[in-house]
Parts: C-alpha cells; sequence; structure tokens
C-alpha cells in the first residue's frame, strides 16, 4: 500500500468519527449515520489494502 492510500483512508476515518461525533452532539441520526458509513468504508479500504500488501510480502518470501 503505498503512502498516499494509507494517509487517504486515515483521513477519512476521521473525517468519520468527526461527523459522528457532530452528530452526537447535536442529535442528528443522518449525520451520525454517514459518519459510521465513512468510518466503516475507510476500514474497509484498509483491510483491503492489508490483504495486498500480506500477499506482496508472501510474493517475496517465496522468490528468495
Amino acid at each position: 500500500m503505498n503512502l498516499g492510500d494509507k494517509l487517504g483512508n486515515k483521513a477519512q476515518e476521521l473525517s468519520g468519527k468527526a461527523k459522528e461525533a457532530a452528530g452526537d452532539a447535536t442529535d442528528n441520526p443522518k449525520l451520525q449515520a454517514e459518519g459510521a458509513g465513512d468510518q466503516a468504508e475507510a476500514g474497509a479500504k484498509q483491510a483491503g489494502e492489508h490483504v495486498k500488501d500480506a500477499m506482496g510480502d508472501l510474493k517475496d518470501g517465496f522468490s528468495k
């Protein structure tokens, strides 16, 4: 995973946390849900990138 992807995913996760907190503070269920959705999407992207990294490491291990 490249650094840009990692930073983008982390930024999306933090933005989602902020939206969810703002929704909690203002009693806005739509904003809470949007924030939770952003966090879930970022988590899924991060998981996918971790799988790619692991497969790359495995491939490198066999080529040595």
